[in-house]
């Protein structure tokens, strides 16, 4: 079962899962953290709150979390196809994957800034320190381990989502355990890539809480 080709397809989805992954992650964070900040700039408690502003970022959040990734996933397929020119794929599967990520990244990024001790804001503001200054400098850094601990949450959930595509061919170790593991029932194969994806979370996982203890200044 397991000759060269078979250790070629695997060895080629980890690279797809990886590539899948860790894409829409970064792209993700791209969209979701400016997202976050602003939701967090414009609610009730923050530095400037546009009430009309957060009511729309909100509706938006809540709107695309609500939707299950795999519906969202064939309800996009017109909209990858126009981005990438293909629906199916590696690099067709981030586009969905970041749509998915970007809301949910916004709303870990308005968490982690609520959680600032608003002590430090308000000396920042005696300062004289600008929204930008005390976005940059004082938010940010204050929560930088809460964000991090947020990046390797969302990782670890694109890792799954990334696995789920595979049903609608997105590629990766999800797309050889449905077409081998389910379609063929080769149940080799399928555990194989069932304890690949949980190494791989696993390596996300407590490589993320590494450098979180790293840099949690709280901890020295």
């Amino acid at each position: 079962m397991f000759d060269s080709n078979v250790i070629k397809m695997i060895l080629e989805g980890i690279r797809d899962t990886l590539y899948m992954t860790l894409g829409s992650t970064l792209v993700g964070y791209a969209l979701g953290l400016p997202l976050g900040i602003i939701l967090y700039v414009t609610s009730s408690k923050g530095l400037h709150p546009i009430p009309f502003i957060y009511r729309i970022g909100d509706f938006i959040c809540n709107i695309v979390r609500s939707i299950p990734f795999l519906i969202l996933l064939i309800l996009l397929i017109p909209f990858t196809r126009l981005i990438v020119g293909k629906s199916y794929g590696s690099t067709a599967t981030i586009v969905p994957l970041v749509i998915c990520a970007a809301p949910y990244i916004a709303r870990v990024v308005e968490s982690s800034l609520n959680e600032v001790d608003a002590g430090v804001i308000e000396a920042a503001r005696a300062m004289g320190a600008s929204n930008i200054q005390i976005i940059l400098k004082v938010l940010l850094v204050e929560a930088k381990t809460s964000l991090f601990r947020g990046i390797t949450i969302t990782t670890g959930l694109l890792l799954g989502y990334s696995a789920m595509s595979g049903t609608v061919g997105g590629g990766g170790l999800g797309d050889i355990a449905v077409r081998y593991g389910y379609y063929r029932w080769e149940t080799g194969i399928m555990i194989v890539t069932v304890v690949l994806l949980i190494i791989i979370f696993q390596i996300i996982q407590n490589l993320g809480t590494f450098i979180s203890n790293k840099i949690d200044h709280r901890k020295r």
